[in-house]
């Protein structure tokens, strides 16, 4: 047994926070399921990481490269090719969590694989809607999840996904008003599909509340202002925070009525959880957050770190008293953590389009490479 396994105990599943296709066929993905990776997310910037910094992909490439196909076409080909892949590997998780004849088997869905939708959308909610439905088609896998991000026109879009029957990944996450808003909408559309008698039972959602980037945010500014011992702490006090809005939402009247039809929780997912500042633990993201209904995505090499020395105990729910004092503490220096996570919200935005825009060039550059290649 790993300490996957023992997290998992605790009602958390480790999800990787990674792809690369010779992970997929290499066999390397099969042997971390074994050890209880439960689940995988992507972005643009890892699939630039992935394609710019291999060879892995070239054969496709090669079949494209002269062919005329946008940049974008050929990115979604290769990356839906990665999520069918990867999604196939994780169908046995997937499987033996699902619902047989509407009886709820598992209190959690797991074996899931996340793909965006184009970060340029965040602030266009019905193309953020067209294009989630036609990636929703053309991935045809049940157990992937479609990113969508916790914009103020992400918000109308969870609402209507959910309400199409379609499991999503809400991402950009900063503050407890986006968590309200975000648990709001899906639980809207979980209404408006069961009040046209259609079937919830099987639809999945996480709720990605992004933890490191609100300490990176934060710590320069309570060192200018002689407050260095809440330095670290903001982040996880701030999910601990949002955990408890968790508790509630998911023990009300209105989610009772709601489970009764067999649908599973919307667990908050701990994303962003690498530790930037190397003075910090590097599993300190990981070994704070741990509890039931919880979801923990991390890089290889958080996983690997945690899987060395990381701590399992729950987590997630002690020690609260200190937590909130820290809060207290830091509103009262005038840091608004609402203002401060719309801002991070707004800066993913503009980070996730980045790394959209850099993975088109890397395609463009690799096709480029492969085609004179090819002639030579």
């Amino acid at each position: 047994m790993t300490k996957l396994h023992q997290v998992l105990e605790h009602g958390q599943s480790i999800w990787l926070d990674h792809i690369r296709r010779s992970l997929l066929t290499s066999g390397e993905l099969e042997r971390l399921i074994e050890q209880g990776v439960r689940g995988m997310t992507s972005n643009p910037a890892i699939f630039d990481e992935a394609i710019s910094h291999s060879d892995d992909y070239n054969d496709q490439l090669k079949q494209v490269a002269g062919q005329e196909h946008s940049n974008q076409a050929v990115y979604e080909a290769l990356a839906i090719d990665d999520i069918q892949h990867a999604a196939d590997l994780f169908r046995p998780v997937y499987d033996e969590m699902m619902p047989v004849d509407g009886m709820v088997q598992n209190s959690d869905l797991d074996g899931f694989v996340s793909l965006e939708a184009d970060p340029h959308l965040a602030h266009d909610t019905q193309g953020t809607i067209d294009e989630i439905h036609r990636l929703h088609q053309q991935v045809d896998r049940p157990n992937v999840m479609f990113k969508v991000p916790a914009t103020p026109a992400g918000i109308p879009a969870i609402k209507q996904l959910t309400s199409d029957g379609i499991n999503i990944n809400i991402t950009l996450m900063f503050s407890v008003k986006h968590y309200h808003l975000v648990t709001d909408a899906w639980l809207s559309g979980l209404e408006a599909r069961a009040r046209r008698d259609e079937p919830i039972t099987g639809i999945a959602s996480v709720a990605s509340f992004f933890v490191s980037r609100i300490d990176n945010k934060l710590d320069p500014q309570l060192e200018s202002i002689g407050m260095d011992h809440l330095r670290g702490t903001i982040g996880v006090a701030n999910a601990k925070k949002v955990y408890q809005q968790f508790t509630k939402v998911f023990s009300s009247a209105r989610w009772k009525r709601l489970a009764r039809q067999g649908v599973h929780a919307q667990r908050v997912l701990w994303g962003s959880t690498s530790t930037k500042n190397p003075d910090y633990p590097d599993t300190m993201y990981v070994d704070n957050l741990i509890g039931p209904q919880t979801v923990n995505t991390v890089p290889p090499p958080t996983l690997d770190a945690f899987l060395d020395h990381g701590t399992v105990e729950r987590t997630v729910d002690r020690k609260l008293t200190g937590s909130l004092r820290q809060l207290e503490q830091l509103a009262k220096a005038n840091l608004d953590l609402i203002a401060v996570g719309d801002e991070l919200q707004e800066e993913g935005v503009k980070r996730f389009a980045d790394a959209f825009d850099a993975l088109l060039e890397s395609i463009a550059h690799q096709r480029e490479t492969v085609s004179a290649y090819a002639s030579d």
